[in-house]
């Protein structure tokens, strides 16, 4: 189930909310269940996680410490756990985190597949020409010497390339290493995160991306905790820990200046550009009906259709575009030495 040299993941956390959920809803107090729990896994990295969780609720007699001494869940998570226990709606409380973690992990399964295919195919074509380079262009080149010619002009100077490719392989493949290196601190590090997000702002489809995932994220969140029945006032306070996106902090601020102004949330929300349009209608019908919990599960959901499709629509776009690309490249390179290859040979 997990790794423990680091947290869990949102999947991870998922299930283990789902397996709490149903253990707590057939009437098993939490302590019994995490007992069968760790009877029925066959995992020995779980079984520790679970003896320490198990120790932590005998010697503390609080589901929430024991959680949290582990350091392997969410802080929101833990959060949530000490309001199921404070209000008694703790199966409550586990089945909506689980729901929450899934669309969590679903969220970043889908932007890690659209970087991924890309550079996946940015990478073969970065072979391919290679390959054309040092090996092919060689090969047409001692085809011209044994015509008594020499390549000249593009195609000389795509040989020369392979040349440098051929001679520079080794300084190549260690800036091929640290470019590797460059883009996993990217993504696993705070300050990585912030370089692409800044840069992902700057263009159009994927500021709507990021804007969208982070709305996604709210909604899901504030659905959970006002379904909890926390006050939207402390509900923005837990959520504001999930999203780590400076700019939608700052609307969440305003938001929250709003809603301590007075205002209602569903205008504060439109008023901070938090939630817009159809979003922000369904957030007032929410709050005059008294349904404002369901009506952000709602909106989560609708977010996380128009995020997949963002998505899908990026792919479906790139995959054509860079085998285009490929075969225009190719195509050049190939055609820079056929067409003085095959006046060379008219001549004969």
């Amino acid at each position: 189930m997990a790794n423990l040299n680091k947290p869990f993941t949102n999947a991870e956390v998922a299930a283990f909310c789902d397996q709490v959920a149903v253990i707590l809803k057939s009437g098993i107090s939490s302590l019994e269940g995490i007992t069968i729990m760790l009877e029925d896994t066959d995992s020995s990295e779980e079984k520790v996680v679970l003896e320490e969780i198990l120790e932590g609720m005998r010697s503390t007699s609080s589901f929430t410490t024991a959680l949290s001494n582990t350091k392997m869940f969410p802080e929101y998570m833990v959060n949530m756990v000490a309001i199921g226990e404070e209000t008694g709606k703790l199966d409550e409380v586990m089945e909506s985190l689980a729901i929450h973690y899934e669309r969590e992990d679903q969220l970043s399964k889908s932007i890690r597949n659209t970087i991924t295919y890309p550079l996946i195919m940015a990478g073969m074509m970065v072979v391919v020409i290679i390959v054309l380079l040092v090996k092919v262009m060689p090969i047409f080149n001692q085809v011209f010497i044994q015509l008594g010619t020499q390549m000249t002009g593009f195609s000389k100077a795509l040989m020369d390339i392979g040349s440098a490719i051929n001679n520079y392989s080794i300084a190549l493949i260690i800036l091929l290493v640290l470019l590797i290196i460059a883009a996993v601190l990217a993504v696993k590090t705070e300050g990585g995160r912030k370089a692409a997000r800044n840069l992902g702002y700057k263009f159009n489809g994927t500021r709507r991306i990021f804007e969208n995932t982070a709305a996604c994220r709210f909604a899901g969140a504030m659905a959970l905790t006002l379904s909890s029945g926390l006050h939207p006032d402390r509900s923005m306070d837990l959520v504001e820990v999930l999203n780590d996106d400076p700019r939608f902090k700052a609307k969440l601020e305003v938001c929250k200046g709003r809603l301590a102004e007075g205002e209602d949330m569903s205008k504060a929300l439109h008023d901070a550009g938090i939630f817009s349009g159809v979003y922000a209608r369904m957030a007032s019908v929410g709050q005059k009906t008294g349904s404002m919990d369901k009506t952000m599960d709602r909106i989560a959901d609708l977010y996380q259709d128009e995020i997949d499709n963002r998505m899908n629509n990026i792919l479906a776009v790139l995959e054509p575009t860079l085998v285009i690309a490929l075969s225009i490249i190719v195509g050049i390179i190939l055609l820079s030495v056929m067409f003085p290859l095959m006046g060379i040979m008219s001549t004969l």
